[in-house]
């Protein structure tokens, strides 16, 4: 079939500030909680490569973005360091950050290039973070006035906000497991953490209206279809868990303005349930987003433990996962793919949500060692990314014909950059990125997005 997206449809990427900017001091930048944990702990890094090499966009935007532009991106979506622009967290403002971020909006906008802005990208000032992080309701509130400082500041800039990135990573990855900092696990802290989240954006949102900005705001959730084992009654309860946990804990109060019951009757029981107050409750339930991001990489699959965690209280309390016989691997990431997840989880925006303002904020293939499949010339021969763009934007596009209302695509990512503990294990971008000579050079898919994004039609495939 000959698959043709909607008119003014949404090309583009994603990249975030600390996986792409560079050193913390550069210009005045304050330390986060990546620069303070690679600085204490390297060796937890992928071949100790910490934040401060990453794709040097700082010194190179200029000619970066006009990159980007060259294979046919007509929005793009960063994100603003906190400690960049607010040093401490609080208080006094890093006027050449002031002066950097505007230059980069303005530059984007001279190449056509529609920003897409995100505040929070998992890069917590480290002073914060020093006084209980997103435990500290404090900590909230200090959110809250650097949202209106960044709207205030580049508001005139920026059509399109979003309040965070992934926030239920901040919860799971940072006070579920170790795989994040502050590296704490315990479900208490994990459900206060989650719940102060839900509460900063609902505050940003508030924020942003009150003061009368233009423009839309709304949140970047990666959500993955939640799939049973099989019908039986105690497998389909797990997905029914899995899915309050990790996709509606954030979707439901973002689309919503509530929390799934089953996920507060968890909680209680388990006596895990956040501080909270009933005008903040009220807060979140009155500020509801414009444009809502999903990230989607893998679908979720899950069966009931055969036996349960009684110990203590964990998520695998309740699911573990299931191992789908059918699956298709990437065995660089260890993901399922799965196209067919992107569709499923449009119908159901579309049928469960009052089928919002929505588009594919994050989706992309990470593969080790591409340098592997160079050509003669130098070009990256990533056939395989070009393979999972189609497949994924197929579904899409059955998707929108069915009614769903999705309007953009972004990639992740444009140019190869740094992934937290992986640093640079997996390659994602259109364009590869030598770490030694920081030469950019555009992939094969790089170029086939260039004719997706210029005719709005999706190209074939090409033979391997």
């Amino acid at each position: 079939m000959n698959y043709t997206f909607p008119n003014n449809f949404y090309w583009g990427s994603a990249t975030s500030a600390p996986q792409s900017e560079g050193y913390h001091p550069l210009d005045g930048k304050g330390q986060n909680i990546w620069d303070y944990w690679f600085e204490q702990n390297p060796e937890l890094f992928f071949d100790q490569v910490g934040p401060e090499t990453t794709s040097t966009f700082s010194q190179n935007y200029r000619e970066d973005l006009a990159l980007l532009s060259q294979v046919g991106l007509n929005s793009l979506r960063i994100s603003i360091s906190w400690s960049r622009l607010i040093p401490e967290g609080t208080g006094a403002i890093n006027e050449q950050a002031v002066i950097f971020y505007r230059d980069v909006l303005s530059t984007m906008h001279t190449l056509g290039i529609e920003p897409f802005v995100n505040l929070f990208h998992f890069d917590l000032p480290m002073p914060l973070q020093n006084v209980g992080g997103w435990e500290n309701r404090d900590v909230v509130d200090a959110y809250a006035t650097y949202a209106n400082t960044c709207f205030t500041l580049f508001g005139d800039l920026v059509p399109h906000w979003f309040t965070f990135n992934e926030p239920i990573v901040i919860v799971e990855c940072g006070y579920l497991d170790h795989f994040h900092y502050p590296c704490i696990v315990d479900s208490r802290r994990a459900a206060q953490v989650g719940y102060h989240l839900a509460l900063a954006h609902a505050l940003a949102v508030d924020t942003f209206r009150t003061g009368g900005f233009s423009g839309e705001i709304g949140i970047i959730v990666n959500l993955s279809p939640t799939y049973p084992k099989n019908d039986e009654p105690q497998h389909k309860y797990a997905a029914l868990i899995a899915d309050c946990f990790l996709n509606r804990s954030f979707l439901d109060p973002a689309l919503k303005g509530t929390f799934p019951q089953p996920l507060v009757d968890i909680l209680k029981k388990h006596a895990c349930l956040p501080t909270y107050s009933d005008s903040d409750l009220a807060i979140i339930a009155q500020n509801r987003v414009d444009i809502l991001g999903v990230n989607y990489y893998q679908p979720r699959r899950v069966q009931a433990p055969s036996t349960p965690n009684t110990h203590s209280f964990m998520p695998d309390t309740y699911f573990i996962p299931y191992e789908w016989p059918k699956r298709v691997m990437n065995p660089y990431r260890g993901w399922e793919i799965y196209p067919e997840g992107i569709f499923d989880l449009a119908m159901r925006l579309k049928t469960e949500y009052d089928n919002p303002r929505w588009y594919v904020a994050e989706n992309g293939m990470g593969v080790e060692n591409e340098q592997r499949f160079t050509n003669e010339s130098g070009q990256i021969q990533d056939i395989y990314r070009i393979q999972f763009f189609y497949d994924h934007l197929t579904a899409l596009a059955r998707a929108i014909n069915a009614g769903s209302n999705c309007v953009g695509y972004h990639v992740w990512t444009g140019i190869d950059n740094w992934s937290w503990l992986n640093a640079y294990k997996n390659r994602y971008g259109l364009i590869s990125l030598d770490l030694t000579t920081q030469k950019r050079t555009v992939k094969r898919s790089g170029e086939w997005f260039y004719e997706l994004a210029t005719t709005n039609t999706l190209p074939k495939p090409l033979a391997k």
